[in-house]
Parts: C-alpha cells; structure tokens; sequence
C-alpha cells in the first residue's frame, strides 16, 4: 500500500511560481494524481524546506560534542523546518547522521582550517601557513565537497582583525581543494581579507561584513555568494565590549562592522550579488532559527520573496538539492498563509515534511 500525502493549498514552485495539485508517494513529489486515495491531506503553502547554509551540527562552546547533543541540534533545525543543512565546519564526525531519514540532508564540510592559536579553541584544524595545502585536500576528502577556512581573526600582536594566512597560500590552498573537486568557503569579517580571498578564487564568503563597494562587481563578475548569518553578527556588540579593555582597535572595527551590517547586504542585493541564509548556529547561536535568519534578511531590504529564495530554491539549487518538482523527494514545509504576503508564518509552520513522512 503506497504512503500518500496530498498537499491541497497553493505550491510555490518558484519564488513567482505557484502550482496546484501536489502528492508525495512513498517519499517522492508527484503533481501527477495518484489512483489511490491520499492517507493525509495537509491544507497550506507549500515550499521547499528550508536550507541552512551555515550550520554547525555537531559543535558546542567548547568544541565537539557527544552524539545525544548533537541529535539535539538536529532535531531542532528540522523542527523549524530546516531539511537541509549545509554544514560550515564542525570538529565532530556527523556522518551517522547522514542519510536524511531522522535529520535533515546534511552536506559536511569536515573541519574548520585556521591559523595556529587565531581561532576558538577545540574548534579547527589548526595549522601554520606551510601545513595549509595539506590540511585542504585532508578536510576535501573527508568532506561533501566542501573545505571551510577561517580566512581571518584578532591578530593580538597587532591588536585588530588580520588575514589568517599569506594570499600566495591561500590561493594555493583554494587550487588544492579544487583539484580534489571540492569548493571552498571562508570566514571572512574584515575589509582586506575579502580582496584576499577573491584573488584566490574562493567559491563562497561567510559573514562578509567587510564588503565595501568596490568588492562589490568582484563578487558579481565571479559568481562568488554571501552567506551573511545576519543572526551572528547581533553578537559583535557584546564581543566589542568584551574586548575593550585589551583590543580597543579590534572592538572599534568590530562596532563599525555591525553598524554597517544592513546597509552592506541591501547594497549587495541591490548590484546582483548572491545571498544565502544560514544561521552559524552551533556555539553562541542556538539551533532552530532559519526563519529568524530569513527574516533578518528581509529586514536587510531584501523582498520577502528573495529572502526565501536565499533558503528555498535558490538554495537548493546552489547545493545541487532537489526543489518542489516531479519525482523530487518530498522535503517539504507548509505555511498557513502565503509567506511571500504575510512574513511571520514561517515562525509558526504548519507541517514539516522529511522524505514523506510528516514530522509536525
């Protein structure tokens, strides 16, 4: 006997495209009317489910933790909604929980790489600009295709943000990780460090919130994407004012950074410039708030209906995951008003669907 689902209401099939008429048999989408009746019928919107494309599965504030939190985690991202996870770092091996049937998809980029002592302790692979090549292609490996790299952090020496290694390195280590057919990301909060990791041919930038305008046509003319954790950098105040005493220049630029934070992402929207969502939940972030995120963007200035592209099916596209469309698996969340017109009913979702089987 299949196992049938029919969603009733409206499907976005598109940012600007709406169907009518979808199922999920034995876990896949049909707009194809099955011959058997439906076990349930979910009335709603209809959407992808959404993407976390800064994730942290796996980490705590003190590094990895054990399996029972990390379930935890999980449970709490796809209880929000979020079916698929791109993983931006996480010193615990996740891989049990891939699969997709107990937690979302997850797409691990094996372990942050970052500069000896420049970094949160128990966090990365840390290593010295002549170890940088081959800790790369080690994390490319062990990896889904993606490598993170912590592209800078506080130079205590010099008392403000720095590139954590030399451009020549960094640009051998993104030829590395290609080679070895993964792309990769950086962590990036500072001006200079983006220059940095455009001239090395990067594939995605976290955080971004050095971009100034003349980043900007770098961005769009190489096809590189934001991943702005909008979420995150609420917490640059606090890190400020904990720095003060010792760092005053690093919390200097680290207030101008958050000042700035809206205006950098309306700026990178409005020249073309792709954004995704993520959360960088994991250590400070808790888990379970894609739409906080979502809705941080639209805040930013970004339309509603391309705020939930930046999770939806842009997303998934970007990471090569199937959207609402024909035989795709059905990953699916249902809103009870249309969130393109009414924002805040992805905070209250109406049914969460993983593989066809309905979570809440």
């Amino acid at each position: 006997m299949a196992d049938i689902i029919h969603f009733r209401g409206p499907v976005l099939t598109a940012p600007d495209r709406v169907r009518h008429g979808l199922w999920s048999v034995d876990g896949r989408l049909t707009f194809n009317k099955p011959d058997t009746p439906p076990g349930r019928i979910l009335d709603g919107w209809v959407l992808p489910g959404f993407v976390d494309a800064h994730c942290h599965i796996g980490l705590g504030p003190a590094g990895p933790v054990e399996p029972a939190a990390a379930r935890d985690q999980a449970q709490a991202d796809l209880n929000a909604g979020t079916l698929l996870v791109r993983d931006a770092g996480s010193p615990a091996d996740t891989r049990w929980m891939q699969g997709g049937r107990d937690f979302p998809v997850l797409i691990r980029a094996g372990r942050h790489i970052a500069r000896t002592r420049r970094y949160l302790r128990g966090f990365a692979e840390e290593v010295e600009p002549d170890g940088l090549v081959e800790a790369v292609r080690k994390q490319a490996r062990d990896g889904d295709g993606w490598v993170k790299l912590v592209g800078d952090w506080i130079d205590r020496s010099a008392g403000d943000l720095a590139p954590s290694f030399p451009a020549a390195v960094v640009r051998d280590a993104v030829q590395a990780a290609h080679d070895e057919g993964a792309r990769v990301t950086a962590h990036c909060f500072a001006e200079d460090t983006l220059d940095q990791v455009l001239d090395a041919g990067i594939d995605c930038v976290e955080h971004a919130t050095g971009l100034l305008p003349r980043h900007l046509p770098r961005f769009v003319e190489q096809g590189v994407p934001i991943v702005p954790t909008l979420i995150n950098i609420a917490t640059f105040p606090d890190i400020a004012a904990q720095a003060d005493p010792k760092f005053p220049r690093y919390a200097a630029h680290m207030r101008a950074l958050w000042e700035r934070r809206l205006e950098r992402v309306a700026e990178a929207h409005a020249a073309g410039v792709r954004i995704f969502a993520g959360t960088d939940a994991g250590s400070v972030i808790r888990h379970g708030r894609i739409t906080d995120e979502i809705l941080a963007l639209h805040g930013a200035g970004l339309p509603m209906d391309v705020a939930l592209d930046s999770a939806c099916w842009a997303a998934r596209t970007w990471l090569g995951a199937d959207g609402v469309e024909e035989g795709a698996r059905a990953d699916v969340v249902v809103c009870r008003e249309d969130p393109r017109a009414v924002p805040e009913t992805i905070h209250a979702l109406e049914h969460v669907v993983l593989g066809g089987r309905i979570i809440r």
